[in-house]
């Protein structure tokens, strides 16, 4: 893998920081983008790790002329301000498969904590599917064709979430009756970024999810980084409980929260993403009356949450991407 950063000593803490993995290679480090470009020429690396802000050329611009020229898994470096935050976002519509962040006002990532996860991204972006990237096809929400009752849905994701949840949301209808809840396994500082993202591109609002509100059917909301949600009758909650799956949120603990209270008009769905979170809170619902849907293989960026539901046997429908709305639709619709 190549390493990016212009920061000497970043570059030697994250080369040292993945070396110490017997399955990762540290191939050639590189000062800014320009040189990062020369460099995934030249050494053809499986991962890149990059860094935003870089003199002579940024980080973003470099990202752009490695998916155009030789697409492979980028994993970008940002820092947790809110303009990073934005342009770390950016980026993962440009292509990059995950982002790691450093610790805020710091520009050293805090090791101690998130040594091994950064590691694990990393592995992770080397199995991951890189497409060429296609400009969004129009979209037009579907329309529900009954309005039966109060519904709740519930997704999780991870990596390849950012890019595969305004796929799903830009498709639902306007007039959903039903809450949705998603978990996207992100850092606290990103979540509300991500949130006025996926608002621009849902017909439903969607917002930042805040201590004790309401849920209201036909609005979305996220679970902020770093805290878990649960659903209380009909108010969120958020928590700073222990990592579960190692990870906060976790769409384990929001499922197992709703599965009870909402029984058969709960559908779970799991997207694209690394680990096993999920799986018993899907097997929750399905106990509880609830449907269940996760993304297939194909249009995965990383087939283990979707496979650990499949492989537990708690997945009703194994769907393609574009297709999670309407099943999602057609759930509702006829309660099958």
């Amino acid at each position: 893998m190549l390493v990016v950063d212009d920061s000497i000593v970043m570059r030697r803490i994250i080369s040292d920081l993945l070396s110490k993995d017997d399955e990762i290679e540290v191939v050639g480090s590189a000062r800014n983008g320009a040189e990062a470009i020369e460099m995934v020429r030249q050494l053809d690396p499986d991962v890149v790790t990059m860094d935003i802000e870089m003199p002579v050329m940024d980080g973003l611009t470099a990202l752009q002329h490695i998916m155009a020229e030789s697409p492979r898994p980028v994993v970008m470096l940002s820092s947790m301000d809110k303009r990073q935050a934005d342009i770390t976002l950016k980026s993962l519509d440009l292509g990059a498969v995950d982002f790691i962040s450093k610790t805020a006002g710091s520009l050293s990532i805090d090791l101690e904590r998130d040594s091994e996860n950064i590691r694990a991204k990393v592995k992770a972006a080397a199995r991951a599917k890189v497409r060429p990237r296609s400009a969004p096809s129009a979209v037009q929400p579907a329309t529900m064709l009954a309005l039966s009752g109060d519904w709740v849905v519930l997704i999780g994701s991870s990596t390849g979430g950012p890019k595969a949840l305004p796929e799903v949301l830009s498709r639902l209808p306007a007039n959903l009756p039903a809450a949705v809840l998603i978990v996207q396994h992100m850092p606290e500082g990103f979540t509300r970024s991500f949130a006025e993202r996926l608002n621009w591109a849902s017909p439903l609002e969607v917002k930042e999810a805040e201590d004790g509100e309401e849920i209201k059917k036909g609005k979305v909301y996220l679970a902020p980084g770093n805290r878990h949600m649960v659903l209380k009758g009909t108010r969120l909650h958020l928590d700073d409980g222990p990592k579960v799956n190692y990870v906060r949120p976790a769409a384990d603990v929001l499922m197992k929260s709703v599965a009870p209270l909402y029984g058969p008009r709960t559908i779970g769905v799991i997207l694209t993403g690394m680990g096993s979170d999920g799986a018993e809170g899907m097997r929750l619902i399905k106990q509880n009356g609830g449907k269940t849907i996760v993304q297939n293989e194909d249009t995965c960026v990383v087939y283990g949450m979707p496979k650990a539901v499949a492989d537990i046997g708690a997945a009703d429908r194994i769907v393609p991407l574009e297709d999670i709305a309407r099943t999602i639709t057609i759930m509702i619709s006829t309660g099958m």
